[in-house]
């Protein structure tokens, strides 16, 4: 009966185990995507300024994945992407006037990734949750607009 405890027992660990490695892998996962979706939507906002002459930004998602501009289909995003951490809608960073200037999550669990992160993101590695990965795009004061 002892052998069979001290079984149980050690079963037990190695699954607490196991789900401690699992719980951090999809963390990591979900990481990278919020990573690749957050740069999506800031790319996504970089281009849709750019494409007007006078640099207006996006007033919300609708207008990045269907240009109310254009007379013709002109896409900046391909669908309306959900916030990976929460897999809910992300919470927006405004302008003055409402315009969409980016996206961040509503996380406060903190990241596993501090470094490695390309140029747009090497703040990020200093933050202390995902709440503060803010993906945005600034309007330049006295930019050359095309």
């Amino acid at each position: 009966m002892l052998w069979v405890l001290m079984c149980v027992a050690l079963v037990s660990i190695y699954l607490m185990k196991v789900g401690e490695v699992w719980a951090t892998q999809i963390q990591r996962t979900r990481e990278d995507e919020l990573l690749r979706r957050g740069d999506a939507i800031r790319r996504a906002i970089t281009e849709y300024v750019a494409a007007d002459p006078g640099g207006a930004y996006p007033m919300n998602f609708d207008d990045l994945l269907h240009d109310p501009r254009a007379s013709f289909a002109r896409r900046f995003l391909r669908q309306p992407y959900l916030d990976p951490m929460t897999n809910d809608a992300w919470q927006t960073v405004r302008g003055p006037a409402g315009e969409l200037y980016g996206v961040y999550s509503a996380s406060t669990q903190a990241p596993i990734k501090k470094d490695g992160f390309n140029d747009d993101d090497a703040g990020f590695a200093l933050q202390s949750s995902y709440q503060d990965w803010k993906f945005t795009f600034y309007p330049q004061r006295g930019m050359n607009r095309r």
